[in-house]
């Protein structure tokens, strides 16, 4: 059922939050709640399922919070929200323990590439929110460190993301493992069919909250195409940045593009950093604080931070590349124009990307003004060829050509290709997206639930699998720990429940 909620009135007050919760609204300067946080808070207080539609930038961590910590102050029990990213986990805690520190909020933070020691650490001192990226809560699981048996309140915040980074096979085993008499609130930006699987299965008549229809773009960015040749896009995009004065956020395809533009960057003088999955935790960490305080004016990444990083008083978004899936467009620019501030986006695309503009155009339902190139500053010197960088290359037809930029004629591609050849499935990168381009898997969180085939670790099998090893016979048990039959796995101890917290709320 899809909930009618007329505004309430008096900011925070009225929605059925607890007085002593109020005050730490109000000790933050929380004053007026954005129309998620109106609809979704009160039936949230109340114990409802519910289904949260709403943008990026949205203020959705604050919509999911408030009710779980009130809730959680009433029973025994522990809070569990699933997040697709680490940067996204990382600012939920840090909100989460802005509202609740002063309770006694104790949480822990499960993401890839941090210590497993300092989360098991985290985890005996018994939690009670654990936040977690699913393919690390899933490696807690199968070490027996972490249980799941006392969640009482569970959220899934970025679900159509989760989906689309390949995380479905973990979600169904968390939510397997999960009690099935607990609180249910799923947040998302889109609502794909195996979304409205999820709902009609895992959760109880979940009540429906749309903000804004599916693929809306923020009302406040002004949006601006240029049509540029491969070759002249860094010469553009100096161009624009001795235009634009404010904090620039330029979005690449790929990792190693992101790498690219960072180093030309700085040759230009620019104070830039680069966020990606070749960047350790630290050197994301770092590249996003330091972009935040303004250490560094241009904050270069790939769709990692699309997505919930709240860097508010962005200037400009650039897509240097445009998105392989144009859902991702609406949550790129997204990144300015927050909290009613207006804001810039500029797309970059090549003259044989008219389809994917058109893909955009019909998800946001309006043209892409396209402007004319400005004069552009002269050729810089190539920097020195970086050995490590792979050139990704797009999947073209036979002829090697695509049509020209609004001709409306579809891409000529092979319906086949046989066997061995670069478009058949048993040669290395050959799962591509529809666009052409190789999947996004950008995260070191996301892990594939079916084994990796043998072309896709160098042509070796994968350890465990009894095949033959170089220099010697086959191992039929593979190697302990590894996978293998017969390999053991050293298990800890359960987690304790978690204990009653928040004392003198008001609830």
């Amino acid at each position: 059922m899809t909930q009618q909620n007329t505004p309430v009135q008096g900011g925070f007050y009225g929605l059925g939050i607890a007085p002593n919760l109020l005050g730490a609204l109000d000790r933050l300067k929380y004053t007026t709640p954005t129309p998620i946080q109106e609809k979704a808070i009160p039936p949230g207080i109340q114990g409802q399922d519910l289904i949260g539609i709403a943008q990026t930038g949205t203020g959705k961590t604050l919509a999911f919070s408030i009710p779980m910590l009130q809730r959680l102050s009433a029973v025994k029990g522990q809070g569990l929200i699933l997040l697709p990213t680490r940067e996204l986990a990382l600012q939920v805690d840090e909100t989460m323990q802005k509202v609740g520190k002063a309770f006694g909020l104790r949480t822990a933070v499960l993401i890839g590439g941090a210590s497993m020691g300092m989360q098991k650490s985290m985890i005996a001192r018994r939690p009670h929110v654990i936040i977690a990226t699913p393919g690390r809560l899933i490696d807690h699981m199968e070490q027996h460190t972490v249980s799941l048996s006392q969640v009482r309140e569970l959220v899934l915040d970025e679900a159509d993301r989760m989906l689309d980074m390949g995380f479905m096979p973990q979600i169904k085993r968390i939510l397997e493992g999960v009690p099935a008499d607990r609180h249910t609130m799923l947040f998302s930006a889109t609502m794909p069919e195996e979304i409205a699987k999820i709902a009609g299965k895992h959760m109880k008549l979940p009540v429906r909250i749309e903000i804004a229809r599916q693929g809306t773009a923020a009302e406040k960015v002004d949006q601006e195409l240029f049509v540029v040749s491969k070759a002249d896009k860094l010469r553009l995009l100096e161009q624009l940045l001795s235009e634009y004065k404010g904090t620039v956020l330029v979005f690449s395809r790929t990792k190693h593009g992101a790498k690219k533009i960072t180093q030309v960057l700085r040759t230009m003088g620019h104070t830039v950093s680069e966020i990606h999955a070749n960047r350790s935790l630290a050197q994301r960490r770092e590249a996003l604080d330091g972009f935040k305080s303004g250490k560094y004016r241009v904050l270069v990444a790939t769709d990692i931070a699309a997505r919930g990083i709240d860097v508010t008083a962005i200037e400009l978004v650039i897509n240097f590349d445009l998105p392989d899936q144009a859902d991702d467009y609406v949550h790129r620019i997204g990144r300015t124009g927050r909290a009613g501030a207006t804001g810039k986006a500029i797309s970059f695309a090549c003259p044989d990307q008219g389809k994917d503009v058109r893909e955009i155009e019909k998800l946001i339902r309006r043209q892409l003004p396209v402007s004319k190139l400005p004069a552009l500053p002269a050729a810089r010197a190539p920097l020195p060829h970086d050995r490590g960088e792979r050139r990704e290359i797009p999947l073209r037809g036979s002829t090697g050509r695509r049509p020209p930029f609004g001709s409306g004629r579809p891409m000529s591609r092979p319906a086949t290709a046989a066997p061995g050849t670069s478009a058949s499935p048993s040669a290395p990168g050959a799962a591509r997206s529809s666009s052409g381009y190789r999947p996004y898997n950008d995260d070191i969180d996301n892990k594939v639930s079916s084994p990796r085939p043998a072309h896709a670790q160098g042509g070796r099998p994968a350890q465990g699998a009894g095949g033959p090893r170089r220099g010697g016979p086959a191992r039929p048990g593979g190697r302990p720990g590894s996978g293998g039959a017969g390999g053991n796995r050293k298990r800890g101890g359960f987690s304790k429940g978690p204990r009653k917290f928040f004392g003198g709320m008001g609830v």
